[in-house]
């Protein structure tokens, strides 16, 4: 992997804002050298369920639910409609069929603010963070008209795959043209439930094989594949697909993480990078307790821990990044500057102690 990030800092992707460009520049502020589009959480369509449900065919909205209506006698039509697209994508390389699967100002103007900023040439990132939302979260969250999880009806299950796929080919293609590495986070944050009662009949290799699709894309396209999943999963599940960065809460889930030594020291052997989530999100009274210190000790001794199962400390404070525990949406407005400062200084302090 030729992508070191030598404990670089991005954030996760939602802000509690509305505004996008002053949420762009608060990106700017705080994580320059990796800096990721902002998913505005005060608007009703930037949830990371309905922000990449745009052009789905057979969406229908009522009561503010949205949900496939596969009895609709236009259902069938629309199917048709967009694998028509997606194989003039996919076979033609079909620029125009393309732009249809776009992340429009009225999903993700955060988005569209950061090509903004990056295209005014007033910044020189290292790299560049998009996110899309993964393919178990959305299938599971999304239903039929009978309230039936998506991710059991094949077709509909396909067809949200291959739409995350349209959505992350055109989002690479963008941010692609500003000549540095393209990271592009899967976010899985319903993974937390899988092995549950609810999700019992669900494989491993079901999983993984969602995930792969959208991977591969991201590799194809000379990106860098991540996967964020706020809490606690099966992870050596994820560490045994083809991605090159692993998202977690290691403020509150690196107990979980640690069980799965082995397969995390395969993936720091093959170049993988761990994306910590040091800054915690979820609990502003955590927040209020730390600080930057206390922060840098709690990692220094989590790779102290990862070296008793003798992980390559050297390799791992070269291959991690550091970020929030997860998005900062649910916070107040200055609790996330908190959460920013604290974050860029933390990366500040470690590149200070390893690199420079």
């Amino acid at each position: 992997m030729s992508f070191l990030p030598h404990c670089l800092a991005t954030t996760i992707g939602s802000l509690p804002l509305d505004d996008a460009e002053e949420a762009t520049k608060l990106i700017f502020t705080y994580t320059p050298q990796i800096p990721a589009w902002v998913q505005l959480a005060r608007r009703p369509k930037e949830g990371m369920i309905i922000q990449f449900t745009e052009g789905l065919p057979g969406l229908k909205w009522s009561n503010g639910k949205v949900y496939f209506d596969t009895k609709d006698p236009a259902f069938q039509d629309e199917v048709l409609n967009f694998y028509e697209h997606y194989f003039a994508i996919t076979e033609e390389q079909s620029s125009s069929h393309l732009e249809k699967f776009s992340l429009t100002p009225h999903y993700a103007e955060g988005f569209c603010a950061l090509i903004e900023a990056l295209n005014r040439s007033e910044y020189s990132p290292t790299a560049i963070k998009g996110q899309i939302t993964g393919p178990f979260t959305l299938a599971t969250s999304l239903t039929d008209q009978d309230g039936k999880s998506a991710f059991y009806n094949p077709q509909l299950r396909n067809i949200i795959v291959k739409m995350i796929y349209l959505k992350t080919k055109w989002q690479m293609q963008k941010l692609h043209s500003f000549g540095v590495p393209v990271i592009i986070f899967i976010d899985e944050p319903s993974l937390v439930g899988f092995g549950s009662s609810a999700y019992l009949s669900i494989s491993e290799s079901d999983v993984q094989k969602d995930l792969n699709e959208i991977i591969t894309l991201i590799h194809n396209k000379n990106g860098y594949a991540g996967i964020h999943c706020c809490e606690n999963t099966n992870w050596s599940m994820l560490l045994a697909t083809d991605i090159d960065i692993l998202s977690f809460d290691a403020y509150s889930f690196f107990d979980k993480l640690i069980l799965y030594a082995e397969s995390l020291k395969n993936f720091i052997a093959r170049g993988g990078i761990l994306a910590w989530g040091l800054v915690p999100t979820s609990h502003p009274e955590k927040l209020k307790k730390e600080t930057v210190n206390s922060l840098i000790q709690k990692w220094q001794s989590q790779v102290e821990q990862l070296e008793h199962y003798t992980l390559d400390a050297q390799k791992i404070v070269k291959q991690s990044l550091i970020t929030p525990s997860c998005g900062a949406g649910s916070l107040s407005y200055e609790d996330t500057l908190r959460v920013l400062q604290i974050l860029k200084e933390i990366s500040q302090e470690l590149r200070k102690l390893y690199f420079i």
